[in-house]
């Protein structure tokens, strides 16, 4: 696996990925005709967009219980194909639009669809640029707006901003949204690469804050976790704190289809469950695999080497302070450990130092790693989560608090009446364990 030490994310063909089928583990299958609606939205739009996918309960549910607004009411006239898919469930669907030059497209797309822009537009394409790439996690949100009879919120990237999140985890932000499945519909060779990197990143990150033996959807839920645990929206009433939990649960084969290729390659971790040898077992939703990962020290060691650069560099710091490492010897480490050498031909591998985090304790280690994501993750969360209610304006900002508020609530009141209904099960077993049978009765009688 040479290919994520260092990817050439200058590459421009499809031709030039490191194999002919690399990264098609990230195409999710969804319906044709509900793929067929989404790809005619991103036509609405002139101004040229290079990638684009389509994320969030809109797309792949999470949850079974129905919602409080049906489609007719939030959808002013969506096509039957995301009618049916949503089952009448109207949800808003969240696009992300990758773009080389975000002046130019914001310039394009003010000409086209003014009303997509809060009163930043008056502005102009510059000051909208400026707002998306040195605000937050370099992303302008557009939340909804209608396109095709549909309600939809639509998000702006540079490319650069996002291979570079994707390969070294800057922010997480656009990186953590793409650890869980999403419908690609425009892609581009260099996200496609920079995101494989990222996948098998999110992959070496949970291994590291999982035990020797877990579940398959232990796995997937430590993955899924990773760009909530410094949102700063999970600190308030705003986000369902079953969240996670609904992902991988109603997404459980999308997640195999994900990580199962690049797990199949990793040396240190595997499945040990038979049923995974069955052909059919990655739509199998009865199927929890059983999994393990080799703590040796030296394999974990190159492991913690491998992770991203932004993340890794946090977390030696944090490590640095942990072992009270004079600032010149951890200096001369990192220049020993410098990676920036195109040229080499040997696999990075951990030393003395890394080895020494790897060695850890399990709970220490999980929570330094944790802390670090944390660290990653608060700022451009925050800032992002301000940004919004400049780039959306005060008016769509409440409306999006309202509905997540609403969402928190529903998820508490489900979470509440599940433990109820646990907790009245357990009472149920508990009398039909003390009640002795009519048999036994009839005989002490006698």
């Amino acid at each position: 696996m040479d290919w994520d030490e260092h990817p050439d994310l200058s590459i421009s063909t499809f031709s030039e990925l490191p194999s002919t089928n690399f990264g098609v583990n990230q195409h999710m299958v969804i319906n044709n005709e509900f793929k067929e609606a989404l790809r005619q939205i991103l036509w609405q739009f002139r101004a040229p967009i290079r990638y684009a996918f389509a994320y969030g309960s809109g797309v792949f549910p999470q949850t079974a219980s129905a919602p409080t607004l049906s489609s007719s009411k939030l959808h002013p006239k969506p096509s039957a194909a995301i009618s049916t898919v949503q089952g009448g469930q109207g949800k808003m669907i969240d696009f992300v639009f990758g773009v080389s030059y975000t002046q130019h497209w914001h310039s394009l797309n003010l000409q086209h669809h003014p009303d997509h822009y809060s009163a930043v537009r008056y502005a102009g394409s510059y000051a909208v640029s400026r707002i998306q790439d040195n605000w937050g996690a370099g992303v302008y949100f557009n939340p909804y707006v209608t396109v095709n009879g549909t309600l939809i919120k639509y998000g702006v990237v540079n490319l650069d901003t996002l291979c570079r999140d994707l390969s070294e985890w800057d922010t997480l932000y656009l990186a953590g949204r793409l650890q869980k499945p999403v419908k690609i519909l425009r892609d581009d060779p260099r996200v496609r690469l920079a995101n494989q990197v990222n996948l098998l990143s999110a992959v070496r990150t949970a291994l590291l804050l999982l035990p020797s033996t877990f579940t398959e959807q232990e796995l997937y839920s430590t993955i899924a976790g990773i760009s909530y645990l410094g949102d700063v929206r999970m600190s308030f009433p705003t986000e369902n704190q079953n969240k996670v939990a609904n992902i991988v649960t109603n997404q459980l084969a999308n997640f195999r289809r994900l990580y199962a290729p690049l797990i199949e390659n990793l040396p240190n971790v595997s499945f040990k469950d038979l049923r995974t040898s069955q052909p059919d077992w990655l739509e199998d939703p009865s199927t929890n695999a059983s999994m393990a990962q080799d703590m040796d020290p030296v394999k974990r060691g190159n492991m913690v080497r491998r992770l991203p650069k932004a993340f890794r560099g946090k977390l030696y710091f944090a490590y640095q302070s942990k072992f009270q490492i004079p600032q010149l010897e951890f200096n001369k480490m990192l220049e020993a450990a410098n990676d920036e050498d195109p040229t080499r031909v040997k696999r990075q591998q951990g030393g003395e130092f890394e080895r020494r985090v790897a060695g850890d304790e399990p709970d220490s280690l999980k929570k330094e790693v944790r802390q670090v994501i944390k660290k990653t993750i608060r700022w451009p969360s925050a800032s992002q989560t301000l940004k919004g209610i400049v780039t959306g304006g005060v008016v769509n900002a409440w409306r999006y608090v309202s509905e997540k508020i609403a969402k928190y609530r529903e998820g508490n009141k489900k979470m509440k009446s599940e433990g109820r209904a646990e907790k009245e099960n357990e009472n149920k077993a508990k009398t039909k364990e003390h009640v002795p049978e009519v048999k036994d009765v009839e005989k002490k009688d006698q």
